[in-house]
């Protein structure tokens, strides 16, 4: 018992105490969550707490007082526990917490696997806010049900921080919240012109995002959705012989409206990427000021074993890479989706770190690695076009979206 409550002590001394140090990947993980983040996002002020104090939950849920070793060998039964009493819970993990009316409120609790700091509900299990550093250093800091990690928090691993939501232990993404702050925009195609037979104008003098898609939520959504379309991509080719025939009056009508336009291939697991390249600069545009070109990838996984593996694909996507690069003067952006990203994307970790992504998920998560765009629906309205159109988000505020242009755009 001597031990174990001289572990549990100095724990908190220490935590209490210590200077915050960071480990550079984590301090730099940190930097740009908060870079792209505001006050405005969830958690924004949890995570900025900890990259500037380190775990307030040690100092917030600190026993005070004497330590009563209540069911360590012995229970008054004629008395409730009250104040700071050392226990062990049902599954024999020592617990030094404050006790009301014979309840566990707060405290700290070590386990085989790591120490939880916070609250607790009347079985003793970890509910509402507290922080768990486990042996092999990875940390969260969140809310908590029945010793399980739901609703938001952020944890951090050896590589990465995911800052979000989570339900039943496991990270669903990172929960946004929609405003005027935030910078939007669509992607198009020949399908906003037409479908089947049926063919549609567009009013580009009236174009505005009026729903962001039937899968978000309008609890997330501040106020009306009432947004101006603040870049476009056009689609322009796609393998070596396909060409979308409204791309031109598209891209021109952008331009005439100063809306940022860019332009983008469709990747073909057949065709050799030089013959694609080749066919993307004869039929796109590329004018000072444009958006960064984009290359569309989306191969199933009989496709991408079929063209020889993931080492083939990825040799031939730097292959289109490079060729546009060197004609356009701008880096192209990688537009993938989060599957593609789980599965494949660590067979390439040069394009991982050199090059910008645009993801595709739809729905309320956004996903949870660097990207400059997300594409959070394919079923937006935008006043101006007929058919439903893809609508997407920068990663960042008008700061950061500035920042973009500058460095991103072709010069």
């Amino acid at each position: 018992m001597r031990y174990v409550l001289t572990l549990l002590i100095c724990t908190f001394a220490c935590g209490a105490s210590a200077q915050h140090h960071l480990k550079p990947h984590v301090k730099a993980e940190l930097e740009y969550y908060l870079q792209r983040h505001n006050v405005q996002d969830e958690g924004f002020d949890m995570v900025a707490r900890y990259a500037e104090e380190g775990d307030s939950a040690i100092t917030a849920y600190r026993p005070q007082g004497r330590i009563a070793p209540f069911g360590m060998f012995f229970r008054w039964k004629d008395f409730s526990r009250e104040g700071t009493c050392l226990v062990r819970d049902r599954q024999g993990r020592y617990v030094l917490g404050t006790f009301h009316a014979d309840t566990l409120v707060s405290g700290i609790r070590i386990d085989s696997m790591g120490t939880y700091v916070g609250q607790f509900n009347r079985q003793m299990e970890a509910s509402g806010h507290g922080s768990y550093m486990q042996a092999d250093q990875s940390f969260y800091e969140g809310h908590w049900e029945r010793d399980q990690r739901n609703g938001f928090g952020f944890c951090i691993y050896q590589d990465n921080l995911k800052a979000g939501e989570w339900l039943n232990d496991r990270f669903r993404g990172e929960r946004m919240n929609y405003h005027s702050d935030r910078i939007y925009g669509i992607d198009i195609s020949r399908y906003q012109h037409e479908r089947g037979r049926r063919r549609y104008a567009v009013d580009w003098r009236h174009m505005r995002i009026t729903s962001l898609g039937r899968r978000i939520s309008q609890e997330r959504v501040s106020g009306t959705v009432d947004y101006p379309v603040s870049f476009v991509y056009v689609k322009a080719t796609e393998g070596i012989s396909i060409t979308n025939n409204y791309f031109a009056t598209d891209y021109e009508n952008c331009r005439r409206k100063g809306v940022p336009v860019g332009a983008y291939h469709f990747f073909s697991t057949k065709q050799t990427p030089q013959e694609q390249a080749s066919h993307f600069l004869s039929n796109a545009r590329f004018k000072r000021g444009d958006l960064p070109p984009m290359l569309d990838i989306e191969p199933s996984d009989s496709q991408i074993e079929k063209m020889g593996g993931p080492e083939v694909l990825f040799r031939n996507i730097r292959t289109w890479l490079q060729a546009v690069e060197r004609r356009t003067g701008a880096r192209p952006l990688l537009y993938v989706n989060q599957r593609f990203v789980n599965v494949w994307l660590d067979y390439a970790p040069d394009l991982k770190r050199d090059y910008q992504f645009w993801i595709a998920r739809y729905g309320e998560f956004k996903p949870d690695i660097h990207l400059a765009f997300w594409q959070l629906s394919a079923d937006g309205r935008v006043s101006g076009f007929t058919p439903d159109v893809d609508i997407d988000a920068f990663n960042g505020y008008q700061g950061h979206w500035e920042e973009f242009l500058r460095e991103h755009c072709i010069k």
